[in-house]
């Protein structure tokens, strides 16, 4: 099972913000799952919620540059 490859953060400085907008909200939806899953049970690799966590953090960098250019 591969999982889908993540942009690099060069890619993610050119992308739309539309794009942006909505990989910050898969990345948020799973997030809350996984938080869910592991409050639950505890995760096969409870470091997926860091990276996770980050990812989210990066796309809102993201998405304030790209508003404080406007």
């Amino acid at each position: 099972m591969a999982d889908k490859k993540k942009a690099p953060t060069q890619e993610k400085s050119v992308m739309a913000v539309t794009e942006l907008k909505s990989e910050l909200r898969t990345a948020l939806e799973k997030r809350a799952k996984l938080e869910f899953q592991h409050k639950v049970a505890p995760l096969k690799n409870p470091t997926e919620l860091r990276h996770v966590r980050r990812e989210i953090a990066r796309l809102k960098t993201h998405l304030r540059m790209k508003e404080a250019v406007k």
